[in-house]
Parts: structure tokens; C-alpha cells; sequence
């Protein structure tokens, strides 16, 4: 069983950072989001009602935070690297992007 009281303030103070830079979300549009109805996200916000696990990984997800943090197991917002990793292959296109685009440049200097 999760913390509730932990859970409803971490919830509401991650919306309300996001909000700060994006004043779209709202309790609406993050209920929206993650497929359940405004009163039902209030809910959540308020500690009076408790999501399913599947709904805790969806609002963990959309902030980037973990599980655990969401609910309170541990302080650690444990941050998602949401940043795309590059392969081996990836790596070398680059280069070779790169090596064409300086040596046109320098053909047209």
C-alpha cells in the first residue's frame, strides 16, 4: 500500500513545477494524459482516492520521476534519463555527417 498523504503532495507539487514552465497543466489536462476523469485526478491530489499501479507508472513516466519516489519508498526523484542514446552506428553516421558538412564548407570558402 502506498503513502497516501506522501503521494497526494509529491503529485500536486510535480504538476505544479511542470505548471510553472507550462501552464497547461492543469489537474484536467494531466487527468487527460493519463486516461482517468479531472475528479478522479483530484482525487489522487487530495490523498482521498488511490490509483492503480498502472496509473502511478503513467503520472510517473509523464514527470520523470520513479515509482518509488511517487510513492514515498524513497526520496530520490530518481530523474529518468530521457535523453536518446546513440549506438556504435549512430556514432559514425555523425561523423561522417559532420566530415561531408566541414568539407563542403570549405570547398565553398
Amino acid at each position: 500500500m502506498i503513502q497516501m498523504d506522501i503521494f497526494a503532495k509529491r503529485l500536486r507539487y510535480l504538476r505544479e513545477q511542470k505548471k510553472k514552465d507550462d501552464s497547461k497543466f492543469t489537474q484536467g489536462y494531466v487527468a487527460d494524459l493519463i486516461g482517468v476523469a479531472r475528479s478522479t485526478y483530484t482525487a489522487y491530489e487530495n490523498g482521498t482516492k488511490q490509483p492503480p499501479l498502472e496509473t502511478i507508472n503513467k503520472i510517473a513516466d509523464l514527470f520523470g520521476v520513479s515509482f518509488d519516489y511517487l510513492t514515498g519508498r524513497t526520496n530520490d526523484k530518481g530523474i529518468k534519463d530521457q535523453s536518446t542514446t546513440l549506438t556504435d552506428k549512430d556514432e559514425r553516421d555523425i561523423a561522417k555527417r559532420m566530415e561531408k558538412l566541414k568539407k563542403d564548407l570549405m570547398e565553398g570558402a
